[in-house]
């Protein structure tokens, strides 16, 4: 018993001393530390100013703004589909932790129209051309969304407001789907 006990202790100081010389052959102290930093910024102020002598005269780096706004009130539509839903998925999923079954449908439904109200919010804020393909399908989910939430709208403010939004970004979507 003793005999293990006393290889058990060489054999971790001996695992002990190798961690110890591990550490102190591949740590960096501050000396080191500091030093690279200040190469690094060197470096890095260097290439800026090489970069700052290129002719940058002929470039724009903003889109037009007409072309921008092409689908802008079926983003604003959309942004503010998916402001309400989560909301009203939120409350959904906690009257459902309570046992109201009730509200299975219309998280259903607010779940998938927060996945494609988001892809319409971004493709629309892109000027994308696939943005009218995409809000026809979205006129669909927010359809079968606000179905499911008037049902809960007189008697729970979150589903009226997603219910609300919804009927707007179908107005919306309506105008610029393909």
């Amino acid at each position: 018993m003793r005999r293990k006990l006393l290889s058990s202790i060489l054999a971790i100081r001996y695992v002990s001393l190798h961690i110890n010389d591990y550490i102190r052959k591949y740590s960096m102290n501050r000396r080191q530390f500091l030093g690279g930093t200040a190469v690094s910024l060197a470096a890095a102020a260097s290439f800026a100013r090489a970069h700052g002598h290129h002719d940058h005269k002929g470039h724009s780096h903003a889109a037009p703004a007409a072309a921008s706004k092409t689908y802008e009130a079926a983003r604003k539509a959309a942004a503010h589909c998916v402001e309400a839903g989560q909301i009203c998925l939120a409350h959904c999923i906690r009257l459902l932790s309570q046992g109201d079954t009730s509200m299975k449908d219309c998280a259903t439904g607010v779940n998938q129209m927060l996945a494609l109200c988001g892809a319409l919010q971004n493709l629309a804020a892109q000027n994308s051309p696939l943005t009218p393909s995409l809000a026809k399908v979205c006129i669909e989910a927010c359809k079968q969304c606000s179905a499911a939430c008037k049902q809960h709208a007189g008697h729970h403010a979150e589903c009226k407001q997603c219910y609300e939004s919804c009927l707007a970004c179908i107005k919306e979507c309506e105008k610029i789907a393909a």
